[in-house]
């Protein structure tokens, strides 16, 4: 039986693109909108949990869901194009392909909204499921077979670790490197330039 292709997980929001300006002008287009006082600046510093878990910080509870469904309605014409590819993530792609293996996107972020974001970047993961966070996000690296997971919050950290993945943390989100490491991850990188030659490594070494 031949094995299984080289499965490789990324999550979106400030692991393959800087979500921030796109985030920030959204949150400022939602206080605009509907009255709210929103502290955008803060919000883009903890990015990484589910929408309403941000939202419920500045809306009563009862209103978060159609708060959620008015930002995710006004997200693509506003953050798309104002959100750029974080350094490496490109190449870091082209790695694993280069490699023989497949890409995958598992992110809390809406998945409309990501495939939007991919889109408009010209990153074409092989699959893209949103709407995960968390351990949540082993349900699809388990589905998919990834054997790595790569992102930069505690919570990638733990989807990777409950799917059985090895955990590539990236220290360009909202957590420090050695938050990450105490998270339990398997690997800190300063950034996706790193990947590809870690990815080398780890590709070359004997297996036990």
């Amino acid at each position: 039986m031949a094995p299984m292709a080289l499965t490789i997980g990324f999550d979106l929001d400030m692991t393959l693109i800087d979500s921030r300006p796109g985030i920030r002008a959204c949150y400022l287009a939602l206080s605009e909108r509907t009255g709210a006082y929103i502290d955008a600046d803060l919000a883009v510093t903890r990015l990484g949990p589910p929408l309403a878990e941000e939202l419920v910080n500045w809306f009563p509870a009862e209103q978060v869901p159609a708060m959620a469904d008015l930002y995710r309605e006004m997200y693509p014409s506003i953050a798309v194009a104002a959100s750029p590819a974080m350094a490496g993530a490109r190449e870091a792609m082209d790695a694993v392909r280069a490699a023989g293996g497949r890409t995958m996107v598992v992110t809390a972020k809406y998945e409309p909204n990501a495939k939007l974001h991919l889109a408009h970047l010209g990153i074409e993961p092989d699959v893209v499921v949103g709407d995960l966070w968390a351990e949540r996000k082993a349900q699809a690296l388990r589905e998919y077979g990834a054997s790595v997971y790569v992102g930069d919050h505690t919570g990638d950290v733990r989807g990777a670790r409950t799917a059985g993945a090895l955990s590539v943390a990236v220290a360009t989100g909202p957590c420090p490197a050695d938050e990450l490491r105490a998270a339990g991850a398997d690997v800190v990188l300063d950034d996706l330039a790193a990947f590809p030659a870690w990815l080398a490594g780890y590709r070359d070494a004997p297996r036990a």
